[in-house]
């Protein structure tokens, strides 16, 4: 399976989301290649930092550009494949969406994000043309962790609108684990903190149901 984390817009967590999800498979069993097509190498970074922890190894390779063959490859050698690129508009994502199984959509529950999202639709849907296996979803990243706080019944409400992308029920809220787990070379499942392990499995479990 090719899983693609993409989004128009940086500062999303797609990165920490691809990461995550590389080591969630590692640490159940799963064959898995984390491929970074993002210039940035924060996830080619967070490899290298790993690999002096001791843990769950996870294989990495950096591609840029046009991406799709590679992506064809891996798949056929890994059970699983898990693809970042750059939050914007790109030859990476583009191709990637050519041939991936499922298409994560991270978004804020701010205007700025949400803005992003019908020019993105309308990618996704040139690329399901070609592309009929992939499968778009919505997720909604950095969310407050005040229950009071209505923004995330708000930007649920505004992604109804898009219907190529079937929001998904994991909410990933803004916490401070996420990115100590990154400093050290870690995921949250790997952390001390039941809340952030807890909402990223059931993300897990429902994005390989």
């Amino acid at each position: 399976m090719i899983i693609l984390f993409g989004s128009q817009k940086g500062g999303c967590g797609k990165s920490t989301l691809a990461i995550n999800t590389a080591c969630y498979l590692a640490n159940t069993g799963g064959d898995v290649v984390l491929v970074d097509a993002d210039i940035q190498q924060s996830s080619a970074n967070w490899v290298r930092d790993r690999e002096q922890t001791g843990l769950k190894a996870v294989h990495c390779i950096q591609r840029y550009g046009d991406i799709k063959s590679t992506l064809k490859d891996l798949a056929g050698r890994y059970q699983h494949v898990v693809v970042d690129v750059a939050g914007h508009d790109s030859k990476e994502l583009r191709t990637a969406m050519l041939v991936a199984d499922k298409l994560i959509v991270p978004f804020r529950p701010s205007q700025l994000d949400l803005d992003t999202l019908p020019h993105l639709s309308e990618v996704i849907d040139q690329a399901t043309s070609f592309n009929d296996s992939l499968k778009a979803y919505g997720l909604l990243t950095l969310a407050p962790t005040n229950p009071a706080n209505q923004e995330i019944k708000q930007a649920g409400d505004y992604l109804s609108d898009f219907p190529l992308l079937t929001p998904l029920h994991a909410v990933i809220h803004d916490r401070k684990i996420y990115r100590d787990a990154i400093s050290e070379g870690k995921g949250v499942i790997e952390g001390n903190n039941p809340k952030a392990s807890d909402e990223f499995t059931a993300l897990m479990t429902e994005i390989l149901a």
